[in-house]
């Protein structure tokens, strides 16, 4: 089911979407489905409460998306440290300078154990041969606040492989004045692997003088 809505960076957009979501659960019906996650990466914040059904809807998102990638939906964590998606505190004490904040923060055991648990289940569906397609949601995150973000996600949809096809994106915010890339792609599953994609296109060279790492939130079978 193709389900397309006006720019929902603006009032008229989400207007659109409340009252498609009226009486409704998720976009194509009681499930999750691709069609939820490419509209929810269009949306840049959660509705207010003037938009109901878009709020309930983006909610019910967000829950999913974390419950089903633990470890801040988090599942996998490749070419640096993971950064938290929580903006941090402001009224934390800032004893020391800022070149000794690590803005990024070292990967827990939880999340090493979530990644390797996710490796595992992944060397093990693919012994089943299977074909087709799969969305994915990535965020990429960039090294500082100073990091061009232009630059950056030009330099990752400048990567071109057999099977690859980038699609929408947005900038999130981190904290401390850093917003991560958060885009979607689908792959063709017998072309691409997105840890082939990760580990030798966009946390090498020329990406990496952009990118500090890349974390899949979301990786869904067509």
């Amino acid at each position: 089911m193709a389900v397309t809505f006006s720019d929902l960076h603006t009032e008229a957009g989400l207007k659109s979407l409340d009252a498609f979501l009226s009486g409704k659960t998720y976009i194509s019906g009681d499930a999750l489905t691709k069609d939820d996650i490419k509209v929810y990466a269009a949306v840049s914040e959660k509705p207010g409460d003037s938009f109901p059904n878009a709020s309930r809807w983006y909610g019910s998102v967000s829950a999913q998306l974390a419950s089903s990638f633990p470890g801040n939906a988090v599942g996998v964590r490749i070419g640096g440290k993971g950064a938290p998606d929580e903006e941090p505190k402001k009224d934390a004490p800032a004893e020391d300078d800022d070149d000794d904040i690590d803005l990024f923060g070292d990967e827990t055991e939880e999340e090493k154990k979530a990644a390797e648990e996710r490796e595992a289940a992944k060397k093990q569906s693919s012994k089943k041969k299977e074909s087709g397609k799969s969305s994915i949601l990535m965020d990429i995150k960039p090294w500082d606040d100073e990091t061009d973000m232009k630059k950056l996600e030009e330099a990752v949809r400048a990567v071109e492989m057999p099977g690859l096809f980038w699609g929408a994106s947005k900038l999130v915010p981190v904290g401390y004045g850093i917003k991560k890339l958060q885009i979607m792609l689908t792959i063709v599953d017998d072309l691409v692997s997105v840890d082939t994609l990760i580990e030798e296109q966009l946390t090498v060279e020329p990406c990496s003088e952009y990118v500090q790492s890349c974390d899949i939130v979301a990786f869904n079978k067509i």
